[in-house]
């Protein structure tokens, strides 16, 4: 830690000579004279000069909107670059500026429309013309224009203050109530933020619409109610943020619900998917589905435009039709019409195609427009044709894959410039590949002006492997992406030693790479070589050195999250426990009431929960509790659902551990409370803990609520979980977990199959050395045994038993969870024993019963089922041997079993079948009457209590009873016990012709 304390100190900056500045992240009584330190992604960033006010700040300063969101936008630098060609669209057009301008008195007329449409059915431009419309007449909008893949524009954060920095400058007398809001709100700094808690619909009240209600109200507009407001929102599927889009568009909802005169219309455009159309598709919205309004007439018009623009310029065409005549014929526009068959984005692109650069280099590109009509005619109609056969133009070309792939997985669109640089190549490398593909991606001229797809469903082809093929941009591929944003951030530090990175300055690439790093190492973490592991950890280091004005516990926290993601490849101990030491170190240095300190707490407990499943050791269990609660005690404004979800995880590994009930209780309590948290952004983990909170809780006391309310969540929680998702496994594990809990409760072998198929991609996503894959195996070995034990197939047996093998041998020897490995192994020993006779078999499922014993105190839910399985391997090894204490530990362990069992188990029923039989041998060896008395009372209870009439055991128990008592009757001479034999003779009979007690 040497080197750490040595950065430490020299973190303290020195001033210039008009001020001074003590800034060290662990100081105390630091002083600071006329700074402004800025926190942002990246470093700290300090500017000199006197402070400034909320009040003497401009309202576009404290709302940050993005600039180029709306639709006065660059379209050539912020797609999408949309537009209504002349004379297209027109009544569609029409009919939303008609609703626009409407009088909002008429209740016929909903506040909302929805337009909605296919791919490339020109959703964007009809937005954009209505826009361009409303203002030419001027009547006043304001705009937002999502766009996957663009940054900012592709996620929901800046979506309230933007509108509210163009609303604030369109309606008259909103601003003073804007920034009224703004500054009156105690975390300005997190409100306009991504980390914020802040929720959507509180932005969208704050900033929207409480100050338009005010503006309306008391300022100019209160006199202008026929004439509404516009609000445009283009392509709200482009919005990533798909539950902050419900919580949006339900806000929406009740807003105009409780104010149905405000004048205030909302225009929305997007394709048809689920979450949307759930809450859109509803009373109080007007839907408008733009097939209807796609023509041929339109497609024609359009393409006519284009290709009269087309002969204007070019040479080449002009020579043909003064030799050829018309081009193209009618003939041949009717098919081009007719192939692109009302999609917008098709004409646009294939008209691109026909027009490309004249480069006859490969046998792709036809030398003239003319010579490729014919090609595009015959091209596969659908975009994804269109788009295979614009790439291969390129494929051949040295850095194809790289390029392609690098823009299809880019969090924000890049210059080829910045493209090169994050990719360590040269511009123009990146512009031979791109130079062939401007029919579906937008190729600037010059080098500072990003580049972006035609249309976003690019990117949805290039993503999806089914349809893209060889040109599929892998996920992997983040994870090289992360790499490079490391490279490019340190080449520009190496050039600064010891300075401030100030964004201003910085390449493009460099900018990307310290804003979206995270983004690509999270989405690229389950695909990392441990080369590229390796190499991340030394640039980290380094980063360690060459970051003074970076606060030493973030730096610090990155290098310890990238060893602890090492371990969970390697399963390497040494890197898990210097993160552990790291960690501790940074919130050493990091002030007590600094809001990193709270943060670096759950770190440090989750890194400790790590390695108690690792190690087994108790006390890093206790110790994360404490750290948990003590983030507890520091949070100001309320607790965060992964505080919640993070403290309920560590009290069910305690509950796990102890078997103490308090601690489920409470960890069921917290997992409801932050899965109940309105429009939490961990809703899927929520639902994860909460569900798996609830399948112990149903085992422990056997509420059938408990487990079907437990399925249905964590199916919910795997149908959204990408299949690349790092943490997919888990959710796996669960699911198949329960389904086998409902497996052994109903019997429905359905659900045991469905199990299997689930845990074993669950273990599929863990290959070795993964840290976790003993728990996988474990979980699948157990499920195959209990389809054996169902089906009797003797394949299942030996892959249980091998698969459960492999966990043991990974489970570390004091491990407590080794204790179910243990458990299920000797189950499967002790069914090979039964098959085979082999005795070693036998021996060791004794040996394996006894070991899991000693993992599990007596209070665990799971110490009985141990004693009942080595009840079992017993008293077969008393039958093999006719040792009698054999039987007597067996009774024993049965006796203890059916007292810690919960009274629900069907274990208890079977512990109590098996203590019968027992007891019934031990009297055969003794004779001794209260053994035998005892067994018939146990028959008696499984019959009265367990296995009522038409319970598939009845009718075998009653067959043993009547054994019971014919033996006792043969002692003892009692007339009662023949009658008792006769009855239960004829019930058997009764429910079962077939089979007769004997």
């Amino acid at each position: 830690m040497k080197s750490l304390k040595a950065l430490a100190k020299r973190l303290v900056a020195e001033s210039p000579s008009n001020g001074a500045a003590d800034i060290l992240p662990g100081s105390q009584n630091a002083h600071v004279e006329n700074l402004n330190a800025i926190q942002v992604e990246g470093g700290l960033h300090l500017h000199y000069g006197p402070a400034v006010s909320a009040e003497d700040t401009s309202l576009y300063e404290l709302l940050q909107p993005i600039d180029d969101a709306s639709h006065t936008r660059d379209r050539k630098r912020s797609p999408p670059d949309s537009a209504c060609a002349k004379g297209t669209r027109l009544n569609v057009v029409k009919n939303v500026t008609t609703w626009t301008i409407s009088n909002i008195s008429d209740a016929d007329e909903p506040h909302i429309l929805w337009m909605h449409g296919y791919v490339g059915s020109g959703k964007s431009a009809i937005s954009q013309e209505v826009c361009r419309k409303s203002q030419s007449e001027g009547r006043p909008l304001a705009s937002f224009f999502f766009f996957r893949g663009a940054g900012e524009r592709s996620q929901i954060w800046r979506f309230a203050p933007t509108l509210a920095n163009q609303m604030a400058a369109g309606v008259p007398g909103m601003a003073p109530f804007v920034r009224s809001a703004v500054t009156a709100n105690p975390s300005l700094k997190n409100f306009l933020k991504s980390d914020s808690r802040s929720s959507v619909a509180m932005q969208m009240q704050c900033l929207v619409y409480g100050p338009f209600k005010a503006a309306v109200e008391r300022g100019p507009m209160a006199t202008r109610r026929g004439r509404p407001f516009l609000i445009v929102i283009d392509g709200l599927d482009e919005c990533e943020n798909k539950e902050e889009v419900q919580e949006l568009i339900e806000s929406m909802l009740a807003f105009f619900e409780e104010n149905p005169f405000i004048p205030l219309r909302v225009f929305i455009t997007s394709r048809v998917e689920q979450h949307i159309r759930s809450h859109l598709d509803v009373p109080g919205v007007r839907l408008e589905d733009l097939a209807d309004h796609c023509s041929d007439d339109d497609i024609d018009t359009f393409l006519n435009v284009l290709f009269e623009d087309a002969r204007r310029r070019e040479p080449v065409i002009r020579a043909y039709v003064r030799e050829h005549g018309e081009w193209p014929t009618r003939s041949e526009k009717r098919r081009l019409v007719k192939h692109i068959d009302g999609s917008f984005i098709f004409a646009s692109a294939v008209y691109k195609f026909i027009m490309g650069s004249n480069d006859g280099g490969n046998k792709y590109q036809a030398a003239t427009p003319m010579d490729r009509l014919p090609l595009a005619l015959n091209m596969n109609p659908g975009l994804d044709g269109l788009y295979a056969q614009t790439l291969a133009r390129s494929e051949h070309l040295p850095n194809f894959i790289d390029v392609i792939s690098t823009i299809a997985l880019l969090f924000a669109p890049l210059p080829t410039s910045g493209i090169a640089e994050l990719l360590g190549i040269n511009t123009y490398e990146v512009v031979n590949v791109l130079v062939n593909l401007q029919a579906i991606i937008q190729v600037p001229g010059t080098d500072d002006i990003p580049v972006t797809l035609c249309h976003t469903s690019l990117r949805d082809f290039l993503t999806t492997e089914s349809r893209s093929g060889r040109f599929f941009a892998h996920p992997s591929y983040h994870a090289h992406l992360h790499l490079r944003c490391f490279e490019c951030e340190l080449k520009f530090r190496r050039k600064r030693p010891g300075s401030a990175i100030d964004n201003v300055e910085l390449p493009a690439a460099t900018a990307y790479a310290l804003d979206y790093y995270y983004h690509h190492g999270y989405s690229g973490h389950r695909f990392f070589q441990i080369s590229e592991w390796n190499r991340v950890i030394q640039l980290r280091r380094e980063a360690l050195q060459l970051s003074p004005y970076t606060p030493a516990s973030i730096v610090i926290d990155a290098l310890a999250d990238s060893l602890r993601s090492r371990y969970m490849r390697t399963n390497s101990l040494v890197d898990l426990e210097e993160a552990i030491a790291l960690l501790r170190e940074a919130l050493r240095l990091t002030p007590f009431t600094h809001a990193k300190y709270r943060d670096l707490l759950p770190d440090i407990a989750h890194s400790l929960r790590t390695r108690y499943w690792h190690l087994g050791n108790v006390a890093d269990l206790e110790e994360a509790i404490v750290l948990y609660n003590q983030a507890f005690n520091l949070s100001r404004s309320g607790h965060a659902p992964r505080l919640l979800d993070g403290l309920s995880r560590l009290l069910l590994d305690r509950y796990q551990l102890t078997g103490t009930t308090t601690d489920l209780a409470e960890a069921v309590a917290l997992a409801r409370e932050a899965f109940d948290t309105p429009y939490s952004r961990d809703r899927s983990y929520s639902t994860l803990v909460l569900s798996t909170a609830l399948l112990y809780r149903f085992r422990c006391k056997g509420t059938t609520a408990d487990l079907e309310k437990s399925i249905s969540l964590l199916r919910e929680s795997v149908a959204p979980v990408p299949l690349y998702d790092i943490d997919r496994h888990i959710s796996l594990d669960e699911l198949g977990n329960a389904l086998r809990e409902r497996y052994q409760h109903t019997k429905n072998l359905a659900d045991l199959e469905e199990a299997i198929a689930l845990l074993r991609e669950a273990v599929e996503d863990r290959p070795p050395p993964h840290p976790d894959r003993q728990y996988g195996l474990s979980l699948l070995g157990n499920a195959i045994l209990d389809r054996h034990r169902c089906t009797k197939n003797m394949a299942d047996l030996e892959e249980a038993s091998s698969i459960l093998r492999e966990a043991l041998r990974l489970h570390p020897s004091l491990y407590p969870e080794r204790s179910n490995t243990l458990n299920g192994l000797g189950n499967a020993l002790l069914d090979q024993y039964r098959c085979s006779g082999i005795m070693s078999y036998l021996e060791e499922a004794i040996s394996f019963f006894r070991e899991a014993l000693g993992l599990r105190p007596s209070a665990h839910p799971d110490h009985s089922l141990f004693l009942h399985g080595l009840g079992d391997a017993l008293l077969e090894h008393y039958r093999r041997s006719g040792a009698i204490t054999d039987l007597e530990e067996a009774i024993a362990s049965y006796r203890k079993s059916i007292t810690l069992y919960p009274p629900h188990r069907r274990e208890r029923s079977t512990g109590r079948a098996s203590l019968s039989t027992s007891l019934q041998l031990l009297y055969e060896q003794t004779r001794t009457l209260s053994n035998l008395q005892e067994a018939i009372t146990l028959r008696k209870e499984l019959l009265n209590s367990h296995y009522p009439e038409g319970h598939q055991d009845r009718v075998e128990c009653l067959g043993d009873l009547a054994i019971l008592l014919q033996m006792r009757f043969d002692v003892t001479g009692r007339e009662e016990d023949l009658a008792h034999i006769a009855r239960l003779k004829d019930e058997a009979t009764r429910l079962s012709p077939s089979i007769s007690p004997t």
